[in-house]
């Protein structure tokens, strides 16, 4: 069954505290980027290696694994748009479709220990361009396709979100699967 697309506008966890997975980006140092997408993307492999990981806990809500494969997704994507900031001034990222993505690479029937051993390796890409990144590139910016405009600093704690409210996601489906 198809998942309704989420098309919210997910930039305020920038700003605040998110309600659902308390996740504060306050709270992130972001020259600590590199040690924190290891320490995040190593908690996946776990979850992706339980029974039921490629079973949806209802219509509405994808699998640990088709969480584990957007994450996985978003961390090469993510890298790409840094290395944009890092290489450019002020690049525009060609647009992505998480939704399109999960049916095009058909999310649902990957195998979830390749996924957890592919997620892993695109968080320590990741987290290695991260090394490079000084307090003096803070400031560099980025622009969405939908015109969001991103420093390196807004976009990593924009970015360590994403594992972190989907790593919740799963615990929550997890639960209600064992129940």
């Amino acid at each position: 069954m198809a998942i309704i697309p989420d098309d919210k506008n997910w930039t305020w966890v920038i700003d605040r505290v998110c309600d659902e997975c308390g996740y504060d980006s306050a709270a992130v140092d972001v020259l600590h980027m590199p040690a924190l997408l290891r320490t995040h993307a190593a908690l996946w492999p776990d979850a992706l290696q339980r029974d039921g990981a490629a079973s949806r806990p209802d219509d509405h809500t994808w699998s640990a694994l088709e969480y584990g494969c957007h994450v996985r997704d978003v961390f090469a994507l993510y890298d790409v748009r840094l290395g944009l900031m890092m290489e450019h001034d002020g690049p525009q990222y060609p647009n992505w479709d998480q939704d399109a993505a999960a049916i095009t690479n058909d999310y649902g029937a990957q195998n979830p220990a390749v996924v957890a051993v592919q997620l892993v390796a695109a968080a320590e890409q990741l987290a290695a361009r991260y090394d490079s990144v000084t307090a003096n590139d803070m400031s560099r910016t980025g622009f969405r396709s939908d015109g969001a405009a991103f420093t390196i600093e807004t976009f990593s704690k924009y970015l360590l979100h994403d594992p972190v409210h989907h790593l919740v996601d799963v615990a929550n489906g997890y639960h209600q699967l064992a129940n």
